[in-house]
């Protein structure tokens, strides 16, 4: 039996994908569909780790098949795969259920593996140093929690999954409110007492000014190597030094300087390599 707090989680989220896909024009060709079972064969074509299964599985559920499960996808799920081992997942489900979810399954699973497999990749370069990976909001509208959620299973962290998670002073804050001391007294005035403020800094002479007010977290935007290194002498031990800005899996290697505390990289959510996943399904005779 499926966790019904995933299938919760979920349900609204796929529901409008359906409503995307508008079956509702044509419930002749609904009524037609065959519902003799097939074995289905879920193939792994690409390197990658494999994420979104929750999702995939909630599909066919929603579409009324209560004999598919996560229990038996979940051995799977955030699992490394070589496209060489050529790996199948066998399972079952009604030929009509299989056919009308297909697609919305494994475009749901494809992306997210993806990100995974993606954010995997700066994850494996950074975390010998110590370094977290994390997302952005550059999400895909109507896809963050599957976004963000592929990027945990890639051994990657969330940032922030909205914006009052934390208060983040931007350059865009400081130019409305008059500077960035303004800018972080507007954000104490909302008296988040649990809610963490973290200061975009620009510039060396901006980190002290921010340091100076006793900001915790800041994150260095589009600072040089050479820069960081500069503020990391400065760094006090309570301070986290997150950076930011432009940063790619062929540029990295660059920022994995000693006393940053994390990376964020927006292109693991935008930007990642699509992976080969198939489904094919055959009739039982």
């Amino acid at each position: 039996m499926s966790n019904p707090l995933i299938s919760n989680a979920v349900r609204a989220t796929i529901e409008s994908y359906f409503v995307e896909d508008d079956l509702s024009r044509n419930l002749y060709y609904i009524n037609a569909l065959p519902n003799d079972m097939v074995k289905c064969k879920l193939k792994l074509k690409d390197n990658l780790v494999l994420a979104g299964l929750p999702y995939f599985v909630e599909v066919f559920r929603f579409l009324g098949d209560d004999s598919i499960n996560y229990d038996f996808f979940k051995k799977y799920e955030g699992q490394s795969f070589k496209k060489d081992d050529k790996v199948e997942i066998e399972f079952e489900l009604p030929f009509s259920i299989a056919l009308t979810g297909e697609r919305i399954a494994l475009n749901l699973l494809q992306h997210a593996s993806s990100i995974a497999t993606y954010t995997n990749k700066y994850v494996k370069k950074a975390s010998d140093k110590g370094i977290a990976i994390l997302d952005t909001r550059k999400t895909t509208p109507g896809h963050r929690s599957l976004e963000k959620y592929a990027v945990r299973v890639g051994g990657g962290y969330n940032h922030r999954l909205g914006q009052t998670d934390l208060w983040m002073v931007k350059d865009n804050h400081k130019n409305f409110f008059g500077g960035v001391k303004e800018a972080v007294e507007f954000f104490r005035s909302m008296k988040g007492f649990y809610t963490p403020i973290e200061v975009e800094v620009h510039d060396i002479n901006e980190f002290d000014q921010v340091l100076a007010m006793g900001v915790k977290h800041m994150m260095l935007d589009n600072f040089s190597p050479e820069d960081i290194r500069k503020v990391i002498k400065k760094k006090p031990t309570d301070v986290t030094i997150e950076v930011s800005g432009g940063i790619r899996l062929s540029t990295i290697d660059d920022y994995l300087i000693k006393g940053i505390d994390a990376i964020s990289v927006g292109a693991i959510t935008y930007g990642a390599p699509p992976v080969d996943i198939s489904l094919k399904y055959s009739k039982e005779w």
